[in-house]
């Protein structure tokens, strides 16, 4: 099989080429292609660790940060193990009547699969790997809506049981060979499958859990924007790997996702900059990190069907709806999504899902629609599946979190709350500042009657 053209949207195969997994009658390795997904793979795990962690963590307060990279180092760890057992196998193995939602045992626990066995043209023991780095940060990125509140052992809980009943089903339909994958969706590396997902699921998680202890009221600013900037950094570069890997090939067309993908971060920081000076007459450096994830989540789905300018204009337009989903849309309805997940990757995965059809018009650039369809033709189904992917993603993500709650509760109590996970979950501290006393008591915010701003974590005072 052609792997560039197994992502081309003339074959309807509007994804990343899963299906590359029918292989070919005589699959010859390539040692060039398995080099490049073996350094993609490697590169998207720096990404997770300490890319996600250190992201995270630096906008928690001190008191919690070392929380948060225990439970999102736990969560790569436990699902990993998963994907080995069941994941991969329910993803990839076709070999099922229930073949268009979920797929088959075959390969439960990798049976079946050896040093010889291949995808495409790279070893499957690589194709599984590199996979696993997927389904390994999709949902670790919902760690950031409920941070600083909920239970150790509910989150290993949660995150075992979301990937169980929704991860795995949607990877499937979307990649694996399911019904989603057949209807010719414009989604080159998961705008759906990962970030629309975990950006909702995000949203139920913060309504479900509820705000923090003193949200609104007590500063919660980030503990250190220099661990939050590197990790930030670190995303930015592992996206390339992320997007660019996918191509399971080293050619022009990897080279060209990887620049759509650069584009769209540099100009999501861009819009977001411009949308902060306007609005605040100043630029943050939070701010332009935060653009950069946001214009990365929109071009994810795009990178392979748009141009470079295409990819820029996907990236700047993308940041001031993230923008205006943070700061207005939560503050007016006031839950607390910690670290602005939905307002990023789920909202960012919408907007990045309706300009790829956009700018992947051949007059804007872009690589063309399947045979036969109009721009028009193909923002139907484009929206139809990103509606069905908000739809599964609330439904399986409450169902998780009911069950979680019932056997192991979800939140700690106000005291741990208050005194902060750090110590209370884990017996640790990330910063003393002599004997007994580590960094973090809450400390009030003195509006002085002004507006309390929160955006992406950060509490501040509107002049």
């Amino acid at each position: 099989m052609n792997l560039r053209k197994a992502c081309l949207p003339a074959t309807l195969l509007a994804t990343f080429p899963i299906l590359a997994h029918a292989q070919d009658a005589a699959p010859v390795l390539s040692a060039g292609d398995t080099a490049f997904v073996a350094t993609c793979a490697l590169i998207v795990m720096l990404m997770m660790l300490p890319g996600l962690g250190l992201f995270y963590a630096g906008m928690t307060r001190s008191k919690n940060a070392l929380s948060v990279l225990t439970q999102i180092f736990a969560s790569i760890s436990l699902i990993c193990v998963l994907w080995i057992f069941f994941g991969y196998s329910l993803v990839f193995d076709g070999d099922t009547s229930l073949n268009a939602v979920i797929g088959g045992t075959a390969k439960f626990f990798l049976a079946g699969v050896s040093q010889d066995s291949m995808v495409g043209t790279i070893p499957e023991y690589l194709y599984i790997l590199f996979m696993m780095m997927f389904a390994a940060i999709t949902p670790p990125i919902i760690v950031g809506a409920f941070a600083e509140r909920m239970k150790f052992r509910a989150v290993l809980v949660f995150m075992a049981i979301w990937l169980m009943i929704n991860y795995v089903p949607m990877a499937h339909m979307a990649w694996g060979g399911g019904w989603v994958f057949n209807v010719g969706v414009l989604d080159f590396a998961g705008g759906n499958v990962v970030h629309l997902n975990a950006g909702m699921a995000a949203l139920v998680c913060a309504l479900v859990v509820g705000p923090r202890k003193g949200y609104g009221q007590t500063m919660m600013a980030p503990h250190n924007m220099t661990m939050t900037y590197t990790g930030g950094a670190m995303l930015w570069v592992g996206w390339l790997a992320f997007c660019g890997g996918c191509a399971l090939a080293a050619n022009g067309f990897a080279s060209m996702i990887m620049l759509n993908t650069m584009l769209g971060g540099a100009a999501g920081a861009l819009g977001w900059m411009v949308t902060e000076m306007i609005h605040r007459k100043k630029a943050s450096t939070f701010g332009l990190v935060s653009g950069a994830i946001a214009g990365l989540v929109a071009i994810t789905p795009a990178c392979g069907f748009v141009g470079p300018a295409g990819a820029v204009a996907v990236g700047f337009l993308t940041a001031p709806v993230c923008v205006f989903s943070v700061e207005v849309v939560k503050r007016r309805f006031g839950y607390d999504d910690s670290f602005d997940v939905f307002g990023v990757h789920g909202v960012g995965a919408v907007v990045g899902g309706v300009l790829t059809v956009i700018f992947a018009a051949p007059s804007l650039g872009g690589t063309g629609f399947p045979e036969g369809r109009t721009m028009m033709g193909q923002m139907v189904p484009q929206l139809a599946i990103m509606g069905f992917s908000i739809l599964v993603s609330l439904v399986t993500t409450y169902i998780a979190l009911k069950v979680t709650g019932a056997l192991v509760g979800l939140r700690v109590d106000a005291e741990t709350e208050f005194d902060g996970l750090d110590t209370s979950e884990h017996g640790e501290v990330g910063y003393r500042l002599g004997d007994g006393v580590y960094a973090g008591a809450p400390v009030p915010l003195q509006t002085e009657g002004k507006p309390v701003l929160q955006s992406a974590g950060v509490a501040a005072v509107s002049k």
